[in-house]
């Protein structure tokens, strides 16, 4: 306790001193007084003195001690308690990327319906020999070829076609619509027809 009060409050460690001197004195100062001052009586003035001394020296240490608690408590908790973080700031999210806007699907072309009336086909040329259909003003090898493909070989066919079968042909043309009309077609094969017909043979006499 002594060494708390050395290393602590001095100025209550003297009070308690003087306070104890004083009644001490006192105590001298009443036997003086009374004439019964001898040895007996200094022991227990003594004795006394230390007492007191004691005691108000117990009361400076514990009262030191109650003042000190709530500093070092305080500074305990505020060495120990971490300082609030300044809350981050939101990283801005990157740019989605822009997507290509989707190319627009073709339009599928209109199917033409089926538009007159088709005319009879060949699957192959008789005797194997096709007319020369490009002799037709209009008709070039392409559209020879697709003639071929639609299975028309011969004058005499196309000379046969009526106004519905003309329509058929002129809507299945791919590419050369309206030619068979516009080149008028049946009346060339007409003619060719009959140029390339055998002549008659005359009567035997």
């Amino acid at each position: 306790m002594l060494g708390d009060l050395i290393h602590g409050d001095r100025t209550c460690l003297f009070k308690a001193l003087g306070a104890a001197t004083g009644v001490a004195v006192l105590a001298i100062v009443a036997m003086i007084v009374a004439g019964r001052l001898d040895g007996v009586p200094i022991v227990l003035t003594l004795t006394l003195w230390g007492a007191v001394a004691f005691l108000l020296a117990d009361l400076c240490v514990a009262r030191t001690k109650a003042a000190a608690a709530p500093a070092l408590a305080t500074g305990k908790s505020t060495a120990t308690e971490p300082e609030p973080k300044a809350p981050e700031a939101p990283k801005a999210s990157a740019p989605e990327p822009v997507k290509p806007a989707p190319k627009p699907e073709p339009v599928p072309e209109p199917v033409q319906a089926d538009i007159g009336e088709k005319p009879l086909t060949l699957d192959a040329p008789r005797d194997e020999a096709p007319d020369d259909l490009q002799q037709i003003k209009g008709i070039g090898p392409k559209l020879e070829e697709l003639c071929h493909r639609l299975g028309f070989y011969h004058f005499d066919q196309i000379a046969a076609w009526t106004e519905a079968e003309v329509a058929w042909v002129d809507s299945n043309l791919e590419g050369f619509s309206g030619r068979v009309t516009r080149d008028d077609w049946v009346a060339q094969a007409k003619r060719l027809a009959n140029d390339s017909a055998p002549a008659p043979t005359p009567p035997a006499g």
